[in-house]
């Protein structure tokens, strides 16, 4: 249908056609337009017909939501097309029923229906068809009926019909004179004459006040003759349809077609009228209010510039009007109130006049009665003489007067808040003013001409140069730099100090469970974080230095020359940042350096420590470096808190592309002296350095290698025989995982420097050496066995029981000594060196723990004495690998002594107090007869015997009874002395080709070979380990 509206009338189709919606029985309906009710709708000569149905039967509703999107309003008007009136004179057809006003109304709420489905309100035409009055060809067409108002009655309706008789009666002779045959217009008017109330008693219904359509309107017709057409939807229009209107504009306003509901021109003309009675009245009300305004400003205008009334009262006079300016700009920003509004509104234009009256009245009593006062108690401090107290003690109070005093005369420097509560505090009373007036009104009076001031510059003072250059003299003389830079710095961290919580072990390592590993009861304050810096503590220095720069390059200093130039501003800041941030790196440093590492009971405790302490994903090592990787950048030029936290979650989207630790790089900062080292161990592998730099990714991979080794130790079946062995490779010289890492880790706390010292040794040594204690601890006690068992008992066995390990009769036998003493073969050496090879070393004669493989073990230190004594002996005495020593023998002369003879296995020495003179001596000498005797010769006696020791040893047993001293001037040579039995010296000098010769075997008096190399008992106390239970803490 709306192609074919669309090709016969174009696009503006819609404009074009008079659309009605044509409803009643098909009968009755068809009569007037056969088909209409099979092809639903027609078109003719500019009118579109749309069948609406039975209002009998229920409504299409499909058809009816179509028609509804068919144009903006569907349809113009409803036709009902009945004959139930047709009750013509002279057919002899039954005459229809007549409507009762039951059938009404159901008929109404049925075309209601229709018309609500539609969506709009439409007028009501009633097409009452007369069937009875037959069909004749050539009958001539013509439009019968009335047009309703919109207030319609049924007496109305009545008198329209009425009226229509006339004119029917008349055309209707007229018609018939020419063809008797069409007598319809005579029989319509027979019918009104006899039956009007068969019309009007059920259009009644219709007409009443609730009546659901508008009755627009009844055409009479007889059926159409000639109306179908053979071309589909078409049919024949006749001039009968011109009794309904063309346009619906030509309907009365209240019957055109509308949308249900309240009319918006009737609304709108509603509201025009009430907007214009509520602006008159507004009118009426803003003039009454601003000429109250203009009247009351100018009486406060006349009472403020009156130089007859007294100064309490012009300044309170001013004081209201400044309350008048104050109201008038706050309107002027925000609106001016409605009561003053309709078009009547003064607000601006009187701002603009009452600005320059208030000049007039608050120039000479409120800046040149303060400029007064200023200059009088300037002039007072600048008179002061140069050595008078005062001037000390009134710096402060000064400089703030002649702040106030610049002020007026710059508006651009104007701080109103400041200016009126020093003014009025350095200026208490006003002569000729109450107190309780000036107190009350003077800082509103200053106040507002002080805010004011700024944009009415042309109010500004014409200061005395003299003066304020005299003043700032003094005062930068006085006052030197007021405020010192520790008093600024500590005002500074008092303002931030309690804005961040303290930073905690917890807060560093997030949901990681570092109580199992370390824990300190330190904190990092608050105001020592990255985002107390950057949020509190850097805006904080700068308004300090922007402080700074006000006082001194305003107040105290002019544009021509610097007050002082003692300090800048820019000096002030960089001295204050690096003063916090020396603070920054003391309070994180002492915190990371209390740090102190859970002690592990048992091996599978250590185990457990390194396992959570290499899982990158729940380390708190690992979390605590991170933390550290974001506050030690604190100060950066590069990314913030913020994109520090972006980057995170970044990170945390990339999922497993993104390194486990944290190795983002930046600039370097103030703190770069401090973390550096700590940043680089954490950035080290994103530099590039490989292997060869130490790195903590690198660390984290070694104790993985060492967890994963004593896991295996753990796991055997024989976990004690696992560790002893693990532990005896190491003894042994060979290097493994648990060393080497330990050795690694030792390096890492080295390369981090003293100051991280105590963080180091935690974290990095620590842990190695714990888990290398729990290893050890077994190791040492097997090794002690061993060396009872392979050196100690045979020792005992040997050698318990003879000279000159106890001072008997039997010897010990020189060649099995050299066995257990030969410093390259011996029992005791080659113990040390295949045992102990890792753990203890040789430098020269002595065996020396080496200070890494031995961490941890406790060496007995009577076993290291000893084995350093025989070590000793056996470089003196077997250096040839059995024992064998050369040394030479001089005799010395004594007082009543003329001979002494001295034999050692064989080799003789005698002395008759001639020169004396070296003779060399070979021990133990190839003899058949060793020993050692010594006699003399006194002048009172003969010969004499001192002692007599036969026996290889009697040569060390003749020693044993000597008093030996060292020869004055030389390290080879000591001095022997025998006391004789009569009390004379028997005196010899002995010189030695290595060490103490001879006298070294005079050590292994009473010499027991210790039973332990370790001293096995609980671990001593470590200050870089913690005690306590962290399952026990609450």
């Amino acid at each position: 249908m709306r192609l074919y509206l669309r090709h016969n009338y174009d696009r503006a189709w819609p404009r074009k056609l008079r659309i009605l919606l044509v409803t009643g029985s098909v009968a009755d309906v068809e009569q007037l337009t056969p088909k209409l009710t099979q092809e639903l709708w027609q078109e003719d000569q500019g009118t579109l017909l749309l069948w609406g149905g039975d209002p009998a039967a229920p409504a299409d509703a499909a058809w009816l939501t179509a028609l509804r999107k068919l144009r903006h309003r569907p349809v113009d008007g409803v036709v009902w097309v009945t004959s139930a009136f047709d009750r013509f004179a002279g057919s002899d057809a039954e005459p229809p029923a007549p409507l009762t006003p039951e059938s009404m109304d159901a008929l109404s709420h049925a075309l209601k229906g229709r018309c609500d489905a539609l969506g709009w309100k439409l007028p009501l035409y009633v097409w009452s068809l007369h069937p009875r009055a037959g069909e004749l060809q050539g009958r001539i067409s013509q439009p019968v009926g009335c047009q309703l108002s919109a207030a319609c009655k049924p007496e109305a309706l009545a008198r329209q019909l009425s009226d229509l008789i006339p004119p029917l009666t008349a055309q209707g002779i007229q018609q018939i004179c020419d063809k008797p045959q069409q007598n319809f217009l005579l029989t319509l008017a027979d019918l009104l004459i006899r039956e009007p109330q068969s019309l009007t008693g059920p259009l009644s219904v219709l007409l009443n006040p609730y009546r659901p359509l508008p009755l627009a309107g009844v055409v009479f017709s007889p059926p159409s003759a000639g109306a179908g057409r053979s071309v589909a939807h078409h049919w024949g229009k006749d001039n009968c349809w011109d009794a309904i209107p063309a346009s619906t504009q030509a309907l009365p306003a209240g019957l055109r077609p509308r949308k249900p509901g309240i009319s918006w021109t009737q609304m709108a003309g509603v509201g025009v009228a009430a907007l214009m009675a509520l602006w008159g009245i507004s009118m009426a009300v803003s003039f009454v209010a601003n000429r109250d305004l203009v009247t009351t400003a100018q009486e406060q205008v006349q009472q403020s510039v009156s130089e007859k009334q007294p100064l309490s009262k012009r300044l309170h006079a001013l004081s209201e009007l400044q309350k008048t300016l104050a109201r008038l700009q706050y309107r002027a920003q925000h609106g001016v109130p409605w009561y003053v509004r309709g078009g009547l509104s003064q607000n601006d234009a009187l701002l603009v006049a009452l600005f320059p009256r208030y000049s007039e009245s608050a120039l000479p009593l409120l800046r040149d009665a303060a400029a007064e006062h200023l200059t009088q108690q300037l002039q007072a401090f600048v008179q002061l003489p140069p050595d008078s107290p005062l001037r000390e003690r009134m710096a402060k109070s000064v400089y703030d007067r002649l702040r106030l005093y610049l002020m007026l005369s710059r508006p651009e420097k104007m701080d109103a808040a400041w200016f009126s509560a020093t003014l009025m505090r350095d200026w208490p009373r006003r002569a000729g003013v109450a107190n309780g007036l000036w107190q009350g009104s003077g800082p509103a009076l200053y106040a507002f001409y002080a805010a004011s001031l700024v944009s009415h510059p042309q109010w500004r003072l014409h200061a005395d140069d003299m003066l304020v250059s005299q003043t700032r003299t003094l005062l930068v003389r006085q006052m030197g730099v007021r405020n010192s830079e520790s008093t600024l710095y500590q005002k500074m961290l008092s303002q931030v100090s309690n804005q961040y919580a303290d930073m905690r072990l917890t807060d560093m390592t997030g949901d990681t469970d570092a109580a199992s590993l370390f824990s300190t009861d330190e904190v990092v304050p608050g105001m020592f974080t990255r985002q107390a810096w950057e949020e509190a503590v850097q805006p904080a220095i700068d308004k300090v230095v922007n402080e700074r720069r006000e006082e001194m390059d305003w107040v105290l200093s002019d544009s021509r020359q610097p007050a002082t130039q003692q300090t800048s501003p820019e000096a002030l800041k960089q001295r204050l940042t690096a003063r916090y941030f020396a603070d920054f790196s003391t309070a994180w440093l002492d915190f990371l350096n209390s740090l102190r590492w859970q002690r592990a009971v048992a091996l599978s405790d250590a185990i457990d420590q390194l396992t959570l302490m290499a899982d990158v994903r729940q380390s708190p090592l690992v979390a605590l470096m991170n933390t550290l990787n974001i506050q030690g950048r604190t100060g950066e030029t590069g990314e913030a808190i913020s994109d520090s936290l972006v980057k995170s979650a970044k990170n945390l989207l990339g999922g497993d592309k993104q390194p486990a630790i944290d190795q983002s790089g930046g600039a370097r900062g103030p703190l770069e002296a401090t973390f550096g080292p700590a940043l680089a161990l954490i950035n080290s592998q994103q530099k590039g350095g490989g292997n060869t730099d130490l790195s903590l990714q690198t660390f984290l991979t070694r104790v993985t290698q060492v967890r994963l080794r004593l896991q295996q130790v753990t796991n055997a079946a024989d976990p004690q025989a696992m560790t002893q062995a693990l532990a005896q490779t190491v003894f042994q010289g060979k290097a493994v995982d648990l060393t080497e890492t330990r050795d690694y880790g030792s390096l890492v706390a080295a390369g981090l420097g003293q100051e991280w010292s105590g963080f180091g040794q935690t974290m990095f040594v620590r842990p190695m050496e714990q888990a290398w204690q729990q290893v050890l601890q077994p190791a040492a006690e097997s090794l002690n066995a061993q060396w009872q068992t392979a050196v100690v008992d045979d020792w005992n066995s040997a050698f318990g029981g003879r000279y000159p390990f106890k001072d008997v009769s039997s010897e010990v036998s020189l060649p099995l000594l050299a066995k257990y003493l030969n410093a390259d073969s011996g029992r005791i050496t080659r113990f040390l060196q295949t045992r102990l090879n890792g753990v203890l070393h040789r430098e020269g004669s002595h065996w020396v723990p080496d200070s890494i493989n031995a961490q941890g073990l406790t060496f007995n230190p009577a076993f290291l004495r000893a084995v350093d004594t025989l070590s000793h002996i056996s470089d003196v005495v077997f250096t040839r690998g059995e024992a064998g020593l050369f040394f030479e023998l001089r005799p010395g002369t004594a007082d009543g002594i003329m001979e002494t003879r001295l034999v050692i296995d064989s080799q003789k020495l005698t002395y008759m107090n001639q020169m004396p003179a070296w003779k060399r001596f070979n021990w133990p000498a190839d003899t058949e007869a060793p020993g050692a005797a010594l006699s003399w010769i006194s002048t009172q006696a003969g010969t004499r015997q001192y002692a007599d020791m036969s026996g290889t040893w009697g040569w060390i047993r003749l020693l044993d009874k000597a008093s030996v001293s060292a020869y004055p001037g030389t390290g080879s040579s000591y001095s022997l002395t025998w006391q004789a039995q009569d009390g004379r010296p028997l005196n010899y000098t002995l010189r030695t080709e290595a060490g103490e010769g001879p006298l070294a075997l005079l050590k292994l008096r009473n010499f027991n070979l210790p039973l332990q190399i370790f001293t096995v008992s609980e671990p001593a106390a470590d200050p870089l380990a913690d005690d306590t239970d962290p399952t026990e803490t609450d």
